[in-house]
């Protein structure tokens, strides 16, 4: 046997033992096999999955709710509804938020937030600013910090494009309650005192002012 004809035979049994080997590694596909089934026929595990391996969960609404939440639902309706708006940004802007109206509220000073509440709550608050003044009393109040700041709720009105947060917070603030002589009645001007608050933000998303309204609070 030449030389030319042992090498074919020795390389075509290579080629073989090659094939046989990649065959028990990776398997074969023998019969008829269905084609992938398109995205929105998958089962909804599939469809989620698929969609979290191309674009991935919206960070921006799982960072401060739980996936597939109802709140993670009305927050990301209201993304599509005004594709410009951002929950952390949102949020920032209830920090600062909070600060300003509490710390007028608590000073009466009514007319520097009225533009950021609701008729409601403008007039619980002109209510219990009134009441002090009829009793001669008078609070000298300082925003130390915030210590917490959760996004608890999200609701979204497809009709009228009304988007609703909730928002807990626990402020520090010191807090002095003095009557007509000056003398304290209530607090310290040294002690922080710690509250706890949970305030509803609303807005019509999609319209040209960026500003939202506190429409209810609570503890």
């Amino acid at each position: 046997m030449n030389s030319p004809l042992i090498q074919l035979l020795v390389l075509a049994g290579i080629a073989v033992f090659l094939i046989l080997k990649l065959r028990s590694v990776l398997g074969t596909r023998e019969g008829y096999e269905k084609p992938p089934l398109p995205i929105e026929d998958r089962p909804a595990a599939a469809r989620r999955d698929f969609e979290v391996i191309e674009g991935g969960p919206d960070r921006d609404i799982i960072d401060h709710v739980p996936d597939g939440s109802e709140a993670a639902k009305a927050l990301a309706a209201m993304k599509l509804t005004e594709p410009g708006f951002s929950v952390s940004e949102f949020l920032s802007g209830a920090r600062g938020a909070y600060e300003m109206i509490l710390m007028a509220f608590e000073r009466g000073e009514l007319d520097r937030i009225r533009p950021f509440l609701s008729d409601e709550v403008e007039a619980s608050f002109a209510q219990a600013i009134n009441a002090r003044e009829r009793e001669g009393l008078t609070v000298e109040a300082s925003f130390v910090g915030l210590r917490e700041l959760a996004l608890a709720e999200a609701e979204f009105d497809r009709d009228t494009r009304e988007g609703e947060i909730t928002v807990r917070f626990l402020g520090e603030i010191t807090s002095v309650v003095r009557n007509k002589a000056g003398e304290i009645v209530e607090g310290s001007p040294t002690e922080i005192k710690r509250q706890r608050d949970s305030w509803t933000f609303a807005r019509i998303m999609g319209e040209s002012d960026p500003n939202w309204q506190l429409v209810a609070t609570g503890d």
